[in-house]
């Protein structure tokens, strides 16, 4: 693509775009979350709550069913 090409395709888009929902804060860091790697802030705090999950370190609790050991 040509760079006057790309100006045109720029330009028709609009300037007031309105987002759906309010930004929220970073989970991690509180800061303004970015777009490019919601909900966080930046890459690193992505990639901080990646390795907590992978590590165990958050857990999603499981009810357990008395039943299940009478089979």
């Amino acid at each position: 693509m040509t760079t006057k090409l790309k100006n045109q395709m720029n330009d028709n888009q609009p300037n007031n775009i309105t987002r759906l929902r309010p930004t929220q804060p970073c989970p991690l860091c509180k800061k303004k979350s970015e777009q490019a790697f919601h909900p966080f802030c930046s890459v690193r705090c992505a990639n901080i709550d990646l390795n907590r999950w992978l590590s165990g370190a958050y857990v999603i609790p499981v009810a357990e069913n008395e039943n299940e050991d009478e089979m």
